[in-house]
């Protein structure tokens, strides 16, 4: 199934999304650095960039940076006075992704803050809401991000939160991946949170079976 997977996706991708040099460089330069595998697909990219223009969002706050991919799909889509904060805690992720940001001219758009995202979340102090919040960073914090998160939301705020099927995995609440009973927990914290309206969507493509939540915060 995993190559009819990626053949959809990339039948929808070569038919959906337009080429792009500076993206595909990005990905090029994630790859020689060795960095994980874990961007998002082109059409996940797209879908980013496609909800921050729905929500008309302005400023955007992203929990995991690695290389900048999904970074620069979404600064992409912000109008001129927009900004995009992204957390990274390895300085290496963060240095190729500073290059990257670089490469795509949008360093006067996008601020890399590097260090663990939960120190860098605590020391923000106040700042003004964001309007989207993306969490694709380590699961085991999943908790903590939501919870600043909501922190630094208003009523209308959009939190994303990513890979949180994990191959099926998530059903299983005696799983000893410490990644599964964050998602879990990150995903019960959802669904009790009265200031929320959320659901949850499976995906199968390049990037195999996962999925992603969607949280409107109400109030």
């Amino acid at each position: 199934m995993q190559q009819k997977w990626s053949d959809v996706d990339n039948y929808m991708i070569s038919a959906l999304i337009p080429e792009d040099d500076v993206l595909a460089q990005v990905l090029e330069n994630n790859k020689l650095a060795g960095l994980p595998e874990h961007d998002v697909a082109a059409n996940q990219g797209q879908f980013l960039a496609l909800l921050v223009r729905m929500t008309r969002a302005v400023r955007i706050l992203e929990i995991g940076t690695l290389g900048a991919y999904s970074s620069i799909w979404m600064a992409r889509a912000l109008p001129p006075e927009g900004k995009l904060i992204t957390l990274e805690a390895d300085p290496r992720h963060a240095e190729v992704a500073r290059k990257n940001i670089e490469l795509a001219r949008l360093a006067g758009r996008i601020e890399l803050i590097e260090g663990p995202a939960l120190k860098s979340l605590e020391g923000f102090g106040d700042v003004a809401p964001f309007d989207l919040i993306f969490i694709d960073a380590d699961k085991p914090n999943n908790p903590g991000y939501l919870e600043w998160a909501l922190h630094y939301s208003r009523p209308g705020t959009l939190i994303v939160g990513d890979n949180v099927v994990r191959d099926g995995e998530v059903i299983n609440g005696q799983s000893d991946d410490a990644r599964v009973q964050g998602v879990r927990r990150f995903i019960e914290m959802i669904g009790d949170n009265p200031r929320l309206t959320a659901t949850a969507l499976q995906t199968v493509g390049v990037k195999g079976w996962d999925g992603f939540t969607l949280a409107l915060v109400n109030g």
